[in-house]
């Protein structure tokens, strides 16, 4: 799995929210030329990162990837700002709001467990977050 830059999240953002955007109005959203995102849409469908626009992410990592559950309690009244984004985070296949101590709950992939380290420590890191608790899913049962 490749490693996404903000332009990259961000990108996969606003076709979580709307897979059906032209390009012009995604450049214009993200500040950059059309020719740049036309560009980041190519090696994002190339590379498998993004298969369609409604918009899918890739699903499955392979059989030595990493999953887990990840429990997220946010701030106050950050919880949309928050929850979009998270949504820029590809590796963050699933995420729902729920009842008691945690707010969110997020099901993750990743391919190796550096690159599971890094997800946490980005997810960590967005505004609103201030306390998480992860799980490795080991096996299916």
């Amino acid at each position: 799995m490749q490693a996404f830059d903000k332009l990259d999240r961000d990108l996969i953002t606003i076709l979580r929210e709307d897979g059906r955007a032209p390009v012009a109005k995604l450049a214009t959203l993200l500040g950059v030329s059309r020719a740049t995102v036309q560009n980041r849409l190519d090696r994002l469908l190339d590379t498998g990162a993004v298969l369609g626009f409604t918009i899918r992410a890739l699903e499955d990592v392979g059989s030595d990837g990493v999953r887990a559950i990840m429990m997220i309690e946010v701030a106050g009244q950050s919880t949309a700002k928050t929850i979009r984004s998270l949504r820029g985070l590809p590796e963050l296949r699933q995420l729902h709001s729920t009842n008691g101590k945690w707010d969110l709950v997020a099901h993750m992939t990743a391919a190796s467990l550096a690159d599971f380290d890094r997800v946490l420590r980005e997810v960590r890191e967005v505004e609103g977050i201030v306390n998480s608790e992860t799980s490795i899913l080991l096996s299916s049962i």
